[in-house]
């Protein structure tokens, strides 16, 4: 139920927030605002992409625990979008998650909420409801794949030859 109000009233608020803040600044600067945020969203967005998966191979290589960097890069990904959606509580929001000790609170509060389970490798996997999966493989080398496989059976029908 407080999500359902919490989606009514945005827009709400939002309405509101143009109509003062438009009649302070003017319409021009209004429409100024709200299109220089969403470039600005745009530019960020695209921006991130390439960086943040950098910093994820980076830790991980350097075997440290992801989180901080995914889910700092998580959450520049939501100012960006919020950045793009026009309004001016979209944009403050946008812009207080573009301040990096906030971002570090919030990962903060999130990885506390988060608990990991380690496996040992001789246990077998469980899913939540105690049910246990466990199977078997076979590896099967083929060979040099370069090579020219001779095929002992006709093909499937599905490639072309």
């Amino acid at each position: 139920m407080p999500a359902i109000a919490f989606l009514l009233l945005w827009p709400l608020i939002e309405i509101g927030l143009f109509v003062v803040v438009g009649g302070a600044i003017g319409l021009l600067w209004t429409i100024v605002v709200v299109i220089g945020s969403g470039i600005g969203g745009i530019a960020l967005l695209r921006r991130l992409g390439l960086s943040t998966a950098e910093r994820l191979r980076g830790e991980m290589g350097r075997m440290r625990d992801p989180i901080g960097a995914a889910g700092d890069g998580v959450l520049l990904a939501l100012a960006a979008l919020l950045l793009i959606l026009p309004g001016f509580l979209t944009d403050t929001l946008g812009l207080l998650l573009l301040l990096p000790p906030l971002r570090r609170a919030l990962v903060a509060a999130m990885a506390r909420r988060v608990t990991v389970a380690s496996m040992q490798s001789d246990e077998p996997a469980r899913r939540s409801d105690g049910i246990v999966i466990d199977g078997e493989f076979v590896e099967v080398d083929h060979g040099d794949p370069r090579e020219s496989v001779t095929r002992s059976s006709p093909p499937s029908g599905w490639t072309r030859h």
